[in-house]
């Protein structure tokens, strides 16, 4: 999460560096990230173990609600509407309601072709969308929840890629300046199919005649507009494309959006390939209240990826799922990429002492919920996560038909 700070600190010197830590007055603002997670991360830090875990859920949130069946007439939407979302993916329990509300559905397209793992298109003659996917959501936390976390926060979450990691050497990793939406003061580069994604729109399309950049940056000014009376956070989530999509978003809103002074805007960005170059990390670097933290699983090889002429930005959170003895080892690159195995890691990381023991409580079983990663001996299926009778519904006149999709008004 993220927050604006109401106490003064280094408001009277120039400083164009985020490296400077500022003071914080409040627990949430170490776990944002205000002073850079010094001394949270080896070990880590049990609150901010939890704190990381709640935002993978809820961009895991995008996988689990996304429509991958290209012979469904809705691939590549959300199978259910805003309202329901936290409540189908099972971020509710029983009458706990999940502390975000869903305020948009983002969409995005590419002027650039790309492999089939980033946009699906479905196969039928009457699909939902011939150009657009929808690719994530703007949330923002409840008056409840306002009340227990202490501030307004706004989230943004990324989906990443849908189907297995071919598009890594499918890819060709190409440099275009981000100058128009980063400013030509560093002269910032970024990946070409990263920022296609977030700033293509396509007038054919009813979902992306604006960019998914355009889309996102428009509600949080005005969610910032709502509560511009209150203390806001903005934290921004994605995993793999997802990951390296919020960094660029992040950055953008930091640079673009005039926020409340001292607004801190922060990324937990999971098993994320390299955005730009050392350009854009001096653009990074330069916003005093961003930060990006990224979480990389050591076998992983998606955060190695574009290998020249880009680079790293923000902190580093190390784990290491090879070691948990939940899971099956050596493990692969599916397995090592997963998002809930991300997770698994966080629960149970140690750092550098090189043990692995679950601190938190979070279900093994969720691991398999699209693999098969656990060991055989929990008995839990394999990807046992699927919508009864893969969406099909019996009518009244016993013929089945495939109704995959929440029929709302509500994209």
């Amino acid at each position: 999460m993220v927050g604006c700070f109401s106490y003064k600190t280094n408001r009277g010197k120039k400083n164009n560096t985020n490296n400077t830590n500022i003071k914080p007055t409040k627990k949430w603002e170490l776990l944002s990230g205000v002073n850079h997670w010094n001394d949270m991360l080896d070990p880590l830090n049990i609150d901010l173990r939890r704190y990381i875990i709640r935002y993978g859920d809820m961009a895991q949130a995008t996988y689990d609600a996304f429509i991958s069946e290209k012979k469904s007439k809705y691939a590549g939407a959300s199978r259910y509407s805003k309202k329901n979302l936290f409540a189908k993916v099972g971020l509710e329990v029983g009458n706990i309601p999940f502390p975000y509300k869903v305020t948009k559905y983002l969409y995005a397209t590419s002027s650039i072709p790309l492999p089939d793992a980033f946009v699906i298109k479905s196969l039928s003659r009457e699909a939902w969308s011939k150009e657009s996917n929808w690719i994530g959501y703007v949330a923002v936390a409840t008056d409840e929840a306002k009340a227990s976390i202490g501030r307004r926060d706004i989230v943004v979450a990324w989906r990443g890629t849908i189907q297995a990691l071919e598009w890594v050497n499918d890819l060709e990793f190409i440099q275009v300046s981000a100058a128009s939406i980063l400013g030509a003061d560093q002269n910032p580069k970024v990946h070409q199919g990263w920022l296609s994604i977030y700033t293509s729109n396509d007038p054919k399309s009813p979902f992306n005649q604006s960019s998914a950049r355009d889309q996102v940056l428009g509600e949080i000014r005005s969610i910032v507009e709502a509560y511009k009376h209150e203390e806001i956070s903005i934290t921004v989530v994605g995993h793999s494309l997802g990951g390296a999509i919020a960094t660029l978003n992040a950055t953008d809103i930091s640079v673009n959006i005039v926020l409340p002074t001292g607004c801190l805007v922060s990324v937990f960005a999971f098993a994320s390939p390299r955005v730009g170059d050392q350009g854009f990390k001096r653009v990074v670097s330069g916003q005093k209240y961003l930060r990006v933290l990224r979480v990389r699983n050591t076998f992983d090889i998606v955060p190695n990826y574009p290998v020249i002429l880009y680079t790293d930005v923000g902190e580093e959170l190390g784990i290491d799922t090879s070691k948990s003895k939940y899971l099956k080892s050596p493990g692969n690159i599916e397995s090592w990429h997963s998002l809930e195995a991300y997770l698994h890691g966080v629960a149970g990381t140690h750092g550098s002492k090189g043990e692995f023991k679950l601190e938190v409580e979070r279900d093994v079983s969720l691991v398999n919920k699209t693999m098969d990663i656990l060991k055989d001996a929990y008995c839990v299926p394999s990807s046992w996560r699927v919508e009864k009778d893969k969406g099909m519904v019996q009518l009244p006149n016993r013929s089945w038909k495939l109704m995959d999709h929440e029929l709302v008004d509500d994209y």
